[in-house]
C-alpha cells in the first residue's frame, strides 16, 4: 500500500462515501501498473500532463466517475469509468487505440469500511484481493504498459573474448577429449627407436618387437579384433591391442611358396 497513504491523505477533503475511497484504491493501482492520469471527463482539457495525483474535480459526479490515463510508454490511453449501483461499483475501462474493453464489478463494502473513512488505517480491508481483482480484471486483459529497456553495464557491451583475455587469473579453456591422431616418425629417425615400446597406447613406430602390419608406416592391415577365420574367433582380441599375428597372414593361401620346394628331379642321378 505504499503511496496509497499520501494520495489518500491528500484527495481526503473530498472522500464523503465509500465509493470515493474505493476509487482512489483503483486510481493507485493504475499508477502502480505504469500509467499516469490525463484528467476528468470524455474529452482532453487545455496543458493536460501525467500525473500521479487525481484530477481537479474527480468526484464531482457521484453517479459515474469518468477519469482518462496514458502509460508511460505513450503505447496506450486508456478512459475509466466507474459507474455506481447501490452498494457496487462497476468498472469499465476502454483502451482508445485497440477498443478492447475490460470490466469488473465490484462490492463496495468488500473493501471498504464506511465508518473509517478518515482513518487511512482502518478505512480499506482486503485489498489483496482488491489488487488480484482490478490487475486480472483490467490489467491483465488491456495489456500492461512494456517497460523501458535497461541501459547494458559497460563491461557488458565489450567482447567477451577481450574480457576474458585481459582476467590474469582466468584460465583457458579446456579443450574437450577426442581420439588422438597417431604419429608416425620416420623409421629412419635414430629416436624412433624403441619409441613403441614406450608408448602405453601403441600410436608411435620404431618397437623393438616386429609389427608385420605397417612397420613404421600407416597402411590397412588385419584388424584381429574382427577375428582371423580359421584361427581366431571375432572378439577374441580387444579393439586396439597390440598383436603380433602368428601364421600365413590372410586366407586362402593354397600351400607352401613354389620357391620353398626343391626343383623337380633332384634327385635324378641321370640330370
Amino acid at each position: 500500500m505504499a503511496g496509497l497513504e499520501p494520495l489518500y491523505a491528500w484527495a481526503l477533503r473530498a472522500v464523503s462515501r465509500p465509493q470515493d475511497a474505493l476509487l482512489c484504491a483503483l486510481h493507485w493501482e493504475l499508477i502502480r501498473h505504469g500509467y499516469r492520469c490525463l484528467g476528468a471527463g470524455d474529452q482532453p482539457g487545455p496543458d493536460e500532463r501525467k500525473s500521479e495525483l487525481l484530477p481537479a474535480g474527480w468526484e464531482a459526479n457521484k453517479e459515474v466517475y469518468t477519469l482518462r490515463y496514458k502509460s508511460m510508454d505513450d503505447a496506450r490511453e486508456l478512459l475509466l469509468k466507474a459507474i455506481t449501483v447501490e452498494d457496487s461499483m462497476i468498472l469499465n475501462v476502454m483502451d482508445c487505440s485497440s477498443q478492447k474493453v475490460a470490466d469488473v464489478t465490484l462490492a463496495v463494502a468488500d473493501y471498504i469500511n464506511p465508518e473509517h473513512l478518515d482513518d487511512f488505517h482502518k478505512v480499506y480491508k482486503n485489498m489483496e484481493e482488491l489488487r488480484t481483482r482490478i490487475t486480472s480484471g483490467i490489467i491483465t486483459p488491456l495489456g500492461a504498459p512494456s517497460e523501458k529497456a535497461k541501459k547494458e553495464p559497460e563491461a557488458e557491451k565489450k567482447d567477451p573474448d577481450l574480457l576474458q583475455d585481459s582476467d590474469p587469473l582466468r584460465l583457458p579453456p579446456r579443450q574437450p577429449a577426442g581420439p588422438r591422431a597417431p604419429t608416425w616418425p620416420s623409421p629412419s629417425s635414430p629416436f624412433a627407436v624403441g619409441g613403441e615400446d614406450l608408448d602405453p597406447f601403441g600410436g608411435r613406430s620404431g618397437g623393438m618387437i616386429v609389427d608385420p602390419l605397417h612397420a613404421g608406416f600407416p597402411r590397412p592391415g588385419i584388424d584381429p579384433s574382427s577375428g582371423i577365420p580359421g584361427r581366431l574367433p571375432r572378439g577374441a582380441v580387444p579393439p586396439g591391442a597390440r598383436f603380433d599375428p602368428f601364421g600365413p597372414l590372410g586366407a586362402g593361401r593354397s600351400g607352401p611358396d613354389p620357391d620353398h620346394l626343391p626343383p623337380p628331379g633332384y634327385d635324378d642321378m641321370f640330370m
